[in-house]
C-alpha cells in the first residue's frame, strides 16, 4: 500500500490563472513524512493538545499544516468514464465561452479488479472565494448544464498543505474503569437526536458518532442503521454483509475488535415451515445499503448509499423500535414472549406488546404468515451473526455498522470495493466518497488493545480539509492501529468531550442528529 502510495496516484486540478488562460496543474498524493501526523509534506507546523478525560482516558487535537495558496474554488461540471465523453462537455463549454479543463482521476479503490483510469473530469473556472465559483455555477445553470458543484482544490485528494484538525479519543482498557458502550439516538429505532444531545442524556464523559443510518423515509424508516446494529446482545437492525463493523464487548473497551459480519435470520413454524427473516425493525421493502437477502433488486451485495427493494419480506419488530410497527399493506402475527401466536392483523401497523413482537410481512411474506403463523401456533424466530472472534450476540455486547474496513493486522487494507464503496456503472461515486478529502469518523485498536475513537474534521477551507480513505488509513496507522474501519462521516462526523463538541460540523445548518454514538460512560 505504502509503495503504491508513493506513485503519482490521483491527479487534481488547480486552475491557477484567472487572467483568462487556466493551467492545470497535477497534484500528486505524497508520501508520508518521517515525523508527526502523516499529512502534507514533512515539516509542516503541527501542534498537539493532549488533556486527560478520566484515568486511562484521553483527548488530542492535533492541527497540522496551513491553507495552500495554491488551492482554489471551482466548478465541477462532468465526471464522466471515458475521456471521449468528457471531450464532448469541453467541446460544449468551450463553444460557450469558457476555458475548461479535463483532468484524468487515475486512482481507483485499492482493491477494485478495474484497471484503468477511474474517470475523467470536467472543470471551469478559478476564485480565490467560494462566492466566485457559485456565481459561475449559476451563470452555467442558466445556460442549460446540469449536476454542477462548487468544489474547493484542496479537498481534491491531491498534493495540499492541509490545513487538518484530527481529534482522538484513547481509551486505555488496563486503566479504564468506565464503560465504553452503543447507543441509539432517541432510544428507539425510529428518527435521530444530535451526539449533544445523546451525550447530555447519558453523562458522557466522551463520545463520537457511529454507523451509517436512514435519512428520508423514501429510503426506509428514518433513523434505522444502515447495517448492524446490537445492543446490549441484542441484534436492533439487521448487517450489510460481509460490511465491517466495530464490536464493543461489555466492559471499558476492553478486547473490542473490527470484523466484517454477516447475520442469518430465520422464522420456524410449529407446523414445521421455514422461511427466512429479511430484517429487524424497519420499514419492509425498502433495504438501505442493500447486502441482504431473499432477492432484493437490483442487487444483495452491498451497495453504499443506495437503497435496494423488495416487495415479499418478514420483518420482526421488538420494544426497541417503539409502541407500533410500521404502517402498509400485508399481514403481521404478534408474538408474545414464548412465540406464541396470539393475534394475526390484516394489516401492517399494530403495537408492539411490551414482552414480545411482531412479524410482520409484505407480498409472499404475508403469505406465509397467514398459512403458518395462526393464532394459538408457535414460531421461533433465529439469529446468527458470523465473521468476527466472539458470538456479537452474547450479553453486554455492542456493535457499530461501519465500513470499508482500513487496517487489518497492522498494515492499511482497505475494502472498498468488497464493501459496496464503488459503483462499476457509476465511477463517480467512489471518486466523491472515497477519493476526496471529508469529514471522517474513524474507530481503530492498537497492538497494546488501546481502543481509538478519532474525527478528522472537513469540508471547511482554511480550518481543515478532511480526509480521503486512503489518508484515514495513514492516520489510523500512525496512531498505532493494528485493525481500523471508517464509520459515518461527512455531515455526522462529531466528537463530544465532557459533553462538549469538540468537532465542527461540516453542515451549514451546524450539527446533524444521527442514528446511534459510541459512547464512553464514567
Amino acid at each position: 500500500m505504502r509503495a503504491r502510495h508513493a506513485i503519482l496516484c490521483l491527479l487534481a486540478v488547480g486552475m491557477l490563472a484567472v487572467s483568462g488562460v487556466a493551467v492545470t496543474e497535477a497534484f500528486a498524493k505524497q508520501e508520508r513524512p518521517s515525523g508527526g501526523l502523516p499529512r502534507g509534506r514533512a515539516g509542516l507546523e503541527e501542534t498537539r493538545s493532549t488533556e486527560r478525560v478520566a484515568p486511562g482516558v484521553t483527548y488530542t487535537r492535533i492541527e497540522r499544516g496551513e491553507t495552500s495558496r495554491k488551492d482554489v474554488y471551482t466548478v465541477d461540471v462532468a465526471f464522466k468514464s471515458d475521456r471521449a465523453s468528457a471531450e464532448e462537455v469541453a467541446k460544449k463549454l468551450r463553444a460557450d465561452g469558457y476555458k475548461p479543463s479535463v483532468v484524468r482521476v487515475a486512482d481507483r479503490a485499492p482493491d477494485d479488479p478495474a484497471r484503468g483510469p477511474l474517470g475523467y473530469l470536467v472543470r471551469v473556472g478559478s476564485f480565490a472565494t467560494q462566492v466566485g465559483a457559485d456565481a459561475l455555477r449559476a451563470e452555467l445553470t442558466a445556460k442549460g448544464y446540469t449536476g454542477l458543484r462548487t468544489v474547493y482544490t484542496g479537498e481534491d485528494g491531491g498534493k495540499t498543505t492541509g490545513p487538518w484538525v484530527v481529534h482522538v479519543l484513547r481509551v486505555d482498557p488496563d486503566r479504564y474503569t468506565g464503560e465504553v458502550a452503543p447507543e441509539l439516538a432517541t432510544r428507539i429505532v425510529p428518527e435521530r437526536e444530535l451526539l449533544t444531545s445523546i451525550s447530555a442524556r447519558t453523562g458522557a464523559l466522551a463520545a463520537i458518532n457511529g454507523g451509517y443510518f436512514v435519512i428520508g423515509a423514501n429510503d426506509g424508516t428514518p433513523g434505522d442503521l444502515a447495517g448492524i446494529s446490537v445492543l446490549d446482545g441484542e441484534l436492533v437492525s439487521e448487517a450489510v454483509d460481509g460490511r465491517t463493523s466495530l464490536v464493543l464487548p461489555e466492559g471499558n473497551g476492553e478486547d473490542a475488535d473490527v470484523a466484517a459480519l454477516s447475520d442469518e435470520l430465520a422464522v420456524v413454524s410449529s407446523d414445521g415451515a421455514r422461511r427466512e427473516v429479511d430484517g429487524k425493525n424497519r420499514k419492509p421493502g425498502l433495504i438501505r445499503g442493500c447486502g441482504g437477502d431473499g432477492g432484493d433488486q437490483p442487487t444483495e451485495a452491498p451497495k453504499h448509499d443506495f437503497t435496494c427493494t423488495d416487495p415479499g419480506e418478514l420483518i420482526l419488530f421488538t420494544p426497541v423500535f417503539g409502541a407500533s410497527t410500521e404502517p402498509g399493506d400485508g399481514a403481521e402475527v404478534v408474538l408474545d414472549a414464548s412465540g406464541r401466536v396470539t393475534a394475526l392483523r390484516e394489516s401492517r401497523g399494530g403495537p408492539i406488546p411490551s414482552g414480545g413482537s411482531v412479524l410482520s410481512g409484505t407480498g409472499d411474506g404475508a403469505d406465509w404468515l397467514r398459512a403458518h403463523a395462526t393464532p394459538g401456533q408457535r414460531v421461533s424466530v433465529q439469529e446468527r451473526v458470523f465473521g468476527g472472534g466472539e458470538d456479537p450476540l452474547n450479553a453486554g455486547t455492542g456493535v457499530v455498522n461501519g465500513g470499508p474496513r482500513l487496517v487489518e493486522n497492522g498494515r492499511e487494507e482497505i475494502t472498498a470495493f468488497e464493501e459496496g464503496f464503488v459503483y462499476p456503472e457509476n465511477p463517480e461515486f467512489y471518486y466523491r466518497f472515497g477519493e476526496r478529502r471529508n469529514p471522517r469518523t474513524l474507530a481503530g485498536v492498537t497492538k497494546n488493545d488501546d481502543l481509538l475513537l478519532v474525527a478528522v474534521d472537513g469540508r471547511r477551507p482554511g480550518y481543515s480539509v478532511g480526509a480521503s480513505f486512503e489518508e484515514s488509513a495513514e492516520i489510523m496507522d500512525a496512531l498505532g492501529s493494528e485493525e481500523a474501519v471508517n464509520l459515518d462521516g461527512g455531515g455526522s462526523t462529531g466528537m463530544t468531550v465532557r459533553q462538549r463538541l469538540v468537532t465542527r460540523p461540516s453542515d451549514t445548518t451546524g450539527e446533524r442528529p444521527i442514528g446511534d454514538a459510541v459512547m464512553v460512560l464514567p
